[in-house]
């Protein structure tokens, strides 16, 4: 059983408690234009490209020119010798690489000293429940030995709840409280990522909900009124809630896969719309994260 992972590092406090061993898995089924981690969206990974590092002899077939790679030839290749052993390079590379699930796990374990804090693992994405079995599989070994396990999720899995018991800190995002324009943003159904935080609220006992807040997308009086009301019904003192402001970290990442980066400044949000979500928030007694 393997896991397909695009980045792992440490970090303290951002994907959950204490100081964190963070792997991010291959593949997402949203498709949301303002995706800071546009390599982790195909499941089979995507050409990535480093411009400080590409140079013509990295493609056999000539499809690196002055630096810049010409996807029409890269797609029709499929030997893909710049992958490979004599060609392999951080000017081309996949984006992810394959691990068993016993790679990844003893590498966890040999990590545990840096658990401090109350840290632990996390698994984040793209998303990480679309390598469900063997994420599971994972989580179970890693509840029996006691380390500390996080996932961070789009919800939208409907075996999520399944996982719950291996879970110690639940990070779900939720990126908007109507149904049409959630399919507009994301390419994927509101309903089983509302049926998800419901049962997370009521049946895991710790759950951290994300709020992504875009410019143009869910930012207006009326979209924090509606969420503050959604949240009145998933509100404990188990769940807490965060805004996370938009930004552009991942614009560069999507050139380097070849994409174009469709937001524009309108997506930028103000300190002070934080603010008053913020505060709509907690006037309803809601527990929002400390950060």
């Amino acid at each position: 059983m393997t896991l397909k992972i695009f980045q792992k590092g440490f970090n303290y406090s951002q994907d959950g408690q204490g100081n964190r061993l963070v792997y991010h898995l291959q593949g997402c089924n949203m498709s949301c234009m303002w995706c800071a981690n546009p390599e982790g969206m195909k499941m089979d990974g995507v050409i990535y490209t480093d411009k400080d590092w590409i140079e013509d002899a990295l493609c056999p077939k000539g499809a690196v020119k002055e630096g810049e790679l010409d996807r029409m030839i890269c797609g029709r290749c499929t030997d893909r010798e710049c992958l490979s052993v004599k060609h392999r390079s951080k000017g081309i590379r996949l984006s992810c690489e394959e691990r068993t699930v016993d790679e990844v796990y003893e590498e966890i374990v040999r990590s545990r000293p840096m658990f401090y804090d109350g840290g632990g693992v996390t698994f984040t994405g793209g998303e990480a429940t679309m390598q469900f079995e063997p994420l599971k599989s994972l989580l179970i070994r890693l509840k029996e030995v006691g380390i500390h396990t996080a996932v961070e999720t789009n919800g939208s899995h409907p075996g999520l709840p399944k996982l719950f018991p291996y879970i110690d800190q639940l990070i779900m995002d939720c990126k908007h409280w109507d149904g049409e324009k959630h399919k507009k943003y994301t390419g994927v159904s509101i309903e089983t990522v509302l049926c998800n935080l419901k049962a997370a609220a009521r049946d895991h006992g710790r759950v951290d909900i994300r709020i992504p807040l875009i410019g143009g997308v869910n930012d207006s009086e009326e979209d924090m009124e509606k969420f503050v009301s959604l949240f009145q019904t998933l509100g404990g003192s188990g769940v807490t809630f965060e805004i996370l402001k938009y930004h552009e970290f991942g614009k560069n990442k999507w050139k380097q896969c070849g994409w174009t980066y469709k937001m524009d400044e309108s997506a930028h949000v103000t300190l002070e719309q934080i603010r008053h979500f913020k505060e709509l928030i907690q006037s309803c007694g809601l527990n929002y994260k400390k950060s």
